[in-house]
C-alpha cells in the first residue's frame, strides 16, 4: 500500500514551471522555498518543465524560465524532465486505470457543463455544486452511456473522466497525506476527493493531465517532498487518490502563501503580472528579489 517516504531516504525536492508566459515573483518564492528546504534537509532539487499544453509552451519560454532561475542563482542537478517527452509514460499509467474500469469517455463540451448547471439553477433556484477551482462538476452525463454505447463513438472529440466513485470503492481506506513544516512537524490531512468530481484525465488530442502527469512524475523521479502555493493544496485530493489507484508513494507535502499584487489579487502569468525579467531590466537585481522575499 502506498505510504510516505521512509524517514532515512535523501529527500528529494523539485520545482515544475510551465513555460507558457514569463515567471514572476510568485514564481521565485516558490523556486526559493524549494532551495531552501533541500538544502535544509540535505536532499537534492530537481527541475521539471510541465509543457504538456503544447499549443501554449513554447521553446523559447522554456529557454527563459531557465535563464531567470538562473538569474536568481538557483542551482538543480543536472537533467531536466519535460512532460512532452514523457507522453509514453502517462499513457502507460491511462491504460492501467482504463483496464480496470476506472476511466470512461465523456463527449460533453465544457459549455454543455455549464449550460447543465444554469439550467439547474434556474428551475431550482439553487447554485449547481462547483469543484474547488469554481468550476462547475460534471454530472455524468456520459458515465453510464460509456459502458453501453459510447465505445463505438470514440473517434469523436472527447476526454477520458475519471470514475470517483468507482476509484474511491476500489482506493478502500481513508485516503490522506501529511503536510510539513519547516521545523520537522507533520500533520495528517484527510483527502477530500469527492470535491472535484469526475476529473479529466486526459484530452484525445493530450493523452494526460496536470493531475495525472504531476503524479506519474513525481514518482518516476523520486520526489519525496512536494512543496508549491496553496492555490494547489486542494488537487492534492485528486492526487493520493490517483497515487493509491496506481500503487505510487505518496509524498510529505508543503503549501506555501501566495504572493498579490496591489489590487490583492494573486500573481498571474495570465493577468500579465510583472516578470522576473521586467524587473531585471529595471536594474533589480537577484540579491534584491531574494532579500524582498526572505530568503536573506
Amino acid at each position: 500500500m502506498p505510504s510516505s517516504p521512509p524517514a532515512a531516504a535523501q529527500p528529494v525536492l523539485r520545482f515544475a514551471p510551465s513555460p507558457n508566459g514569463r515567471l514572476h515573483l510568485g514564481h521565485a518564492l516558490s523556486a526559493l522555498t524549494n532551495e531552501r528546504l533541500a538544502q535544509a534537509m540535505g536532499g537534492r532539487l530537481l527541475l521539471r518543465i510541465e509543457d504538456i499544453d503544447r499549443e501554449r509552451c513554447r521553446p523559447a519560454l522554456d529557454t527563459a524560465l531557465r535563464e531567470d532561475l538562473a538569474w536568481l542563482g538557483i542551482i538543480f542537478e543536472d537533467g531536466v524532465r519535460r512532460q512532452s517527452e514523457h507522453f509514453g509514460d502517462y499513457r502507460a499509467a491511462l491504460d492501467d486505470l482504463h483496464r480496470r474500469g476506472l476511466v470512461y469517455p465523456c463527449f460533453c463540451s465544457r459549455q454543455e457543463v455549464k449550460a447543465v448547471a444554469a439550467v439547474h439553477a434556474a428551475e431550482t433556484g439553487e447554485p449547481w455544486p462547483t469543484d474547488p477551482d469554481g468550476a462547475p462538476l460534471y454530472p455524468g452525463s456520459c458515465r453510464a452511456r460509456a459502458r453501453s454505447e459510447g465505445a463505438g463513438e470514440i473517434g469523436r472529440p472527447h476526454v477520458l473522466r475519471l470514475d470517483l466513485e468507482r476509484a474511491l470503492a476500489v482506493a478502500g481506506e481513508e485516503l490522506a497525506y501529511d503536510v510539513f513544516d519547516a521545523s520537522g512537524g507533520v500533520t495528517r490531512v484527510v483527502a477530500q476527493p469527492r470535491r472535484w468530481g469526475d476529473v479529466v484525465l486526459a484530452r484525445k488530442d493530450v493523452p494526460t493531465s496536470y493531475h495525472l502527469s504531476v503524479v506519474v512524475d513525481d514518482a518516476l523521479q523520486g520526489v519525496t517532498h512536494v512543496v508549491r502555493g496553496r492555490d494547489l493544496e486542494a488537487a492534492t485530493d485528486i492526487h493520493v487518490l490517483l497515487q493509491r489507484l496506481l500503487r505510487l508513494p505518496t509524498p510529505l507535502y508543503l503549501f506555501h502563501d501566495l504572493l498579490a499584487d496591489a489590487e490583492g489579487r494573486k500573481l498571474a502569468k495570465s493577468r500579465g503580472s510583472e516578470s522576473l525579467a521586467d524587473l531585471r531590466a529595471r536594474g533589480v537585481t537577484a540579491h534584491e528579489i531574494r532579500r524582498e522575499l526572505g530568503f536573506f
